[in-house]
This record gives structure tokens, sequence and C-alpha cells, in this order.
């Protein structure tokens, strides 16, 4: 499975395609719209979701609502794009109308100036914002929620929630109370904020608000656990196979993102081995299974089949309403950088965007592991693995 998405943040489309996908899944617009869905409507987030309705189109590779096993193409249209149409325009030359937004002044912690620079950007650093913008994200949880699909159709549930925004932090402690993702999904999807109970849903929404109220913005942490994942995905032989590696990368490719860790993460860094390590024991129900996950369900760069547990943290979106100090590319005066329409934070978004990350990078493991061409034969195989290793 691999895929590729296209697209500026005020071009006419976002498109994604995807190769891989065996023929035979049940596949619905609405099942992509729900996490489209669930993406856009986050505390936090700024003007722009207000614009867009985001609703995803299935080009190809799905018929009657099943999968054919060919690439699959998705789009999602730029709402926000009428205002934009002449600027944004791929089929006339700039000229001076077309040209009156330019961007000089470029900001920090934004990919503008790094990125004029390496692709010679140096008329327009538009150029380089609106592929770099966090509006590319929704094709990723489009693709992501058809890894979802497959992953759920063989017993795998994903599910991403926010631990803090800034100083306003959840008591993880609470998590024990739930048997099922399905049961924690409930809650954290009934507040705006996306995270574990009430008293630290106003925390957030507060810690959002009076940032607001000061022009800036700020990050936070979330966190995607993962359930029902088959022993052994990924491998220990080459350091590209680790598929704790691959999610790593694969969440901090996400904009923004600027740490993961897995499990204990840092913390375990001043612990003992004797803390840390997960001991093994054996019942003839389960078979082989780990007393606790301080590892956060990896082995060797190997899924251990108890729950995966990762978090990312999200640094402060860079676009400010409080402008900080820049300098013009052309003139090469100071200038304070420049103000393009932002939210107050993504934190509640990146979950989202999280939680789809690392659906793909599962469902590749899987496909990589088992037959990719049916969906039927994915599941024969895959049980009769399941049962292998539980007579290991």
């Amino acid at each position: 499975m691999r895929y590729m998405t296209a697209g500026e943040s005020h071009g006419p489309e976002e498109v994604a395609i995807i190769e891989g996908i065996p023929a035979g899944l049940t596949l619905t617009q609405s099942d992509i719209d729900e996490q489209l869905a669930r993406r856009q409507h986050a505390y936090g987030r700024g003007q722009r979701q207000v614009i867009e309705t985001d609703k995803v189109t299935i080009m190809a590779g799905v018929r009657h609502q099943v999968t054919l096993g060919s690439p699959i193409a998705l789009n999602v249209h730029n709402d926000d794009h009428n205002h934009w149409t002449k600027i944004m325009d791929p089929n006339v030359p700039a000229d001076a109308e077309n040209t009156m937004r330019k961007v000089m002044r470029p900001r920090p912690g934004h990919a503008d100036l790094v990125g004029g620079m390496k692709y010679r950007h140096q008329a327009d650093l538009r150029n380089v914002l609106e592929r770099s913008s966090a509006r590319e994200t929704v094709m990723r949880v489009a693709v992501g929620a058809v890894a979802k699909k497959l992953l759920a159709e063989i017993g795998v549930d994903v599910h991403g929630f926010v631990l803090n925004v800034g100083p306003a932090r959840a008591d993880t402690s609470v998590l024990t109370n739930y048997r099922t993702l399905q049961e924690l999904r409930e809650v954290t999807e009934s507040f705006p904020t996306r995270t574990l109970d009430a008293e630290t849903d106003a925390k957030i929404r507060e810690a959002i608000d009076q940032t607001k109220r000061d022009a800036n913005t700020v990050g936070g942490t979330v966190q995607v656990m993962a359930t029902g994942v088959p022993v052994g995905l990924g491998s220990y032989v080459s350091a590209d196979e680790k598929l704790d590696a691959k999610i790593a990368r694969a969440i901090v490719g996400i904009n923004a993102f600027k740490g993961v860790e897995f499990g204990g993460g840092f913390e375990n860094a001043e612990k003992y081995g004797s803390e840390v390590m997960d001991e093994i024991y054996w019942d003839a129900d389960r078979g082989f299974y780990r007393g606790s996950n301080n590892l956060g369900g990896f082995e060797g760069g190997m899924t251990t089949g108890e729950m995966i547990v990762v978090k990312g943290v999200v640094k402060p979106i860079p676009t400010l309403y409080r402008a900080m100090q820049s300098v013009d590319i052309d003139t090469h005066e100071d200038h304070r950088a420049s103000i393009e329409r932002s939210d107050t934070t993504a934190v509640t978004a990146a979950a989202v965007i999280a939680e789809a990350m690392v659906a793909i990078e599962l469902a590749k493991a899987v496909l990589d592991k088992f037959d990719a061409d049916n969906m039927d034969r994915l599941q024969e195989q895959l049980a009769a693995y399941r049962e292998e290793i539980k007579r290991f």
C-alpha cells in the first residue's frame, strides 16, 4: 500500500491516490466524510473551517461501494478557492492583478523562508505556504479513513485523543476505566476538545480562549492507541523495516509535530530496567502475553500483540495574529512577519490526523505481511496466522 497527495491550500482541489488496497473492501463516501468532519470540527480551529464543508468524492477504484483492487482516487473540493481563483489560477501567466497577495515576509517557525531558498521562490513565498499548509492533511485523514475501514475488517481499532493543550492536562489514570477503545471513543468524542473528562475539557477550552484573546497560539500532546494488532508486524532484521520507526516518521511528518514516544516514552529514561521491561506470561486461552505495556506494544521494531500506544507533541502554530520579527526577502529590511488566517491551536484536530497516520502505517504493515489482493483471502490468512501464534 502506498499513497500520494496533491493540492494547494487555496487551490481548487485536494487529491489523493491510494494503491494497494485489496479488492472486496466495502467503502462508502460516508466512511471518509465522517473522519473529515472529525478533523474539521475541533475546538480552537479558525475561520477556514467555517468556509469549508469537507466532503470526499470517490473518483476511481470503487464500484458499487466495493473496492476493485485498482488505485483509489479521492478528491476534496476547497470551497475557499472561490476567493482565490485569480491568484491560484494555473492556466494564466502572472501579472500585476493576480499577484497582489504576495508573501514577502516569512513567518518564524513556518516553511516560508527555507522553502523559498530551496525552490528559488524569491518572487513570492506564497508558493511555499500554499503546499506547506496543514490544509493538505485533509487528504491524509481521507487516506486514513480507508485504512481504518480495512483495519476494522480484521479486528483492529485505532483511536486518537488529546492529553493536553498548553498547561491544561488530562489525568491519564482514567484510561484504566475503559475496557475497549469504543468506550473511550464515546467519551473523548463527546467533548469539543477531544480529551478525557469534562473538567479537563473546560480547562482546555479556557486555555484556548485565553490564547486567542492574547493573539497567540498554543501547542499540546495527543495520544493514539490501537487494539487487536497482530503479533509480528514489522521486523527486527533491518532498521528501515522496524514498524515503530515507520510510525515515528509518520507522526513527525505531520505539520507542527515535533516529538513522538511509545508507551512510557521519555519517562522510561528515569527508570530502571526492572521497572520498564514488560514481563512475559502464558496461558492456554491467550497464549503468550505481557504483564504490562511500558514499551507501547513494540519489541525489536515488531508488534507484541499488546495495545499500541503512541504520543505526539504538537508545537504552537507558527502563524500568529501578533506578528513576529522577520525580514523582507526583497529589501532585506526588518519587518513584522506576514499574517495569514490561522487556528489558535491545531491540537484537537491533530489527534485525528495522528490517528489517521497510525492507521495508515498499520494497514501498510498488514498488507506487506498478508495477501493484499482480496479481502476475503487476507482475512483467511490472518485468521490462520493468529491461530498459529496462539499455539506457539
